[in-house]
């Protein structure tokens, strides 16, 4: 008998042990009370809590750990309205805040950035607004590792060193999409070397990237579009080896791409400076980034020919290189290497010569910008073989054989935008009945082509047709005003 007592009650223990009872302290209670009191609007947060009880553990969006401490508050997406409160900061057990996507105004409280248990804290895309509070010279190591502050309203300028160098555990940092201002500072890993993404693009940051971002050992993310930095790639930049998004698009930066530095990068993924100044040639080095998938160098003023080296980026998927001055011919690439290619945009380069055969071995390709060149010559049969192409520009060349150019092209039975204005001059618009394709084409444009004849009853039965262009064609005034590139 007594040994079945042992049992029991060896039973109840294992079983109390294996769930424990958590309940919050009355003081964390207060404050989440006291959060809760500071919202013009709670998305029926209130009603809920009282629904779950006297125990705040049990409530919507708080978690606690077996001692019963609040770790976590997770009120993302909740439709939450008003200020928030210092009071969270009161939760000495509290990991992980995350108050993201809702509509929250005012400041954000120095008491969060400066918790002693926080190590996750997310308010992105609310309305936060007015200038972000330094941290304190003597304030000691924050545990911070995870700051996103990204879409919201702050302004003035972006906090300086003092409060960069306490917070020596940061693993991400997202300020995006505010209207911060100043340089971006120079000493993100001067007291730790565990910052790993770094995303500032949209807003208003000026002077230089900072040669001190070499220093983070660790950092994978760089993004930083979108802004008005200026001046050259620094050297040191290019020390930050293990990096694999470098996305600088829009600043006003300038230079040439120094191939003995770029080829650090290894690791890359994703290159991208679009919208500044680079000038020269794009380095035959770019072709040991094995890893690269998407590469925008579009809107500079890079020149020269295609480095053949391109073509051992065997994973590309995107290739962006509109308005800039490159010239020569595409066939310096090899496009059979790059078997993943999706998107190649070239317009308004001086590129001559002839669509390369090795560009129709891209099966995967789906958009395909040509427009703004010299190219010439008719289109071969095989882009037929592009069956998941959607979009295709061939304006502003001197292609021949319109007719031709039809035939094959009704073969891309995805193709929903073909663009061909401004070339295949003086030909004779076809109107035989073998056109019977592009039954999922949106938009065609034949402007300014000089077209001879009449407009051709297929055009009539392009069931899907949003889109018909044909102006600046022979006779006038049989068709249509419009423009498209």
């Amino acid at each position: 008998m007594c040994s079945r007592k042992l049992t029991f009650f060896a039973l109840v223990l294992l079983i109390s042990l294996a769930f424990p009872t958590s309940s919050c302290t009355e003081k964390e209670k207060e404050s989440l009370l006291h959060f809760l009191s500071g919202l013009s609007s709670d998305g029926g947060l209130a009603a809920s809590w009282k629904q779950n009880g006297a125990d705040c553990c049990e409530w919507e969006g708080v978690t606690c750990g077996e001692d019963g401490a609040v770790t976590d508050v997770s009120l993302a997406l909740k439709g939450l309205e008003g200020r928030i409160t210092p009071s969270l900061g009161n939760l000495d057990g509290l990991l992980r805040l995350n108050l993201s996507h809702n509509s929250l105004s005012g400041g954000l409280p120095l008491e969060l950035v400066s918790s002693d248990s926080i190590i996750v804290l997310d308010v992105s895309f609310n309305r936060l607004g007015g200038d972000m509070q330094e941290l304190p010279s003597s304030t000691p190591s924050r545990p911070l590792q995870v700051l996103n502050i990204s879409s919201n309203l702050f302004t003035g300028r972006f906090p300086s060193s003092t409060t960069w160098e306490v917070m020596d555990n940061l693993v991400v940092l997202n300020a995006s999409n505010n209207s911060f201002t100043g340089q971006i500072p120079d000493n993100f890993c001067s007291s730790s070397s565990l910052l790993a993404v770094v995303e500032l693009c949209y807003n208003q940051f000026t002077g230089i990237i900072p040669p001190g971002l070499g220093n983070c050992s660790m950092l994978r993310v760089l993004k930083a579009g979108h802004n008005n930095l200026r001046g050259t790639l620094p050297t040191e930049l290019f020390d930050a080896s293990l990096l694999e998004y470098l996305s600088l698009p829009s600043n006003v930066l300038d230079g040439v791409l120094d191939g003995a530095q770029i080829v650090k990068l290894s690791n890359l993924v994703t290159l991208d400076l679009g919208g500044n100044n680079f000038s020269g040639k794009i380095p035959d080095s770019i072709g040991e980034l094995e890893r690269l998938e998407e590469l925008h160098l579009d809107y500079n003023n890079i020149s020269g020919e295609l480095p053949s080296a391109l073509s051992n980026c065997t994973n590309l998927v995107t290739i962006n290189f509109k308005s800039n001055n490159l010239s020569g011919e595409l066939s310096k690439v090899n496009f059979s290497t790059l078997p993943r290619l999706k998107t190649l945009d070239v317009l308004y380069n001086n590129f001559n010569g002839r669509v390369p055969e090795s560009l129709y071995t891209c099966s995967n390709l789906t958009a395909l910008r040509l427009s703004g060149n010299n190219l010439h010559g008719q289109l071969s049969p095989r882009i037929g073989n592009l069956k998941h192409l959607t979009f295709l520009s061939l304006a502003i060349n001197s292609f021949t054989n319109i007719t031709n150019a039809l035939h094959i092209l009704q073969r891309c039975t995805n193709l929903n935008t073909l663009l061909m204005g401004s070339s295949f001059r003086g030909e004779l618009m076809p109107e035989d009945d073998f056109i019977d394709g592009f039954e999922n084409l949106q938009v065609l444009s034949l402007n300014d082509c000089s077209l001879l004849g009449k407009i051709p009853l297929w055009i009539s039965k392009l069931a899907k047709l949003e889109m018909l262009i044909l102006s600046e064609n022979q006779p006038p005034d049989q068709f249509q005003p419009g423009s498209k590139t």
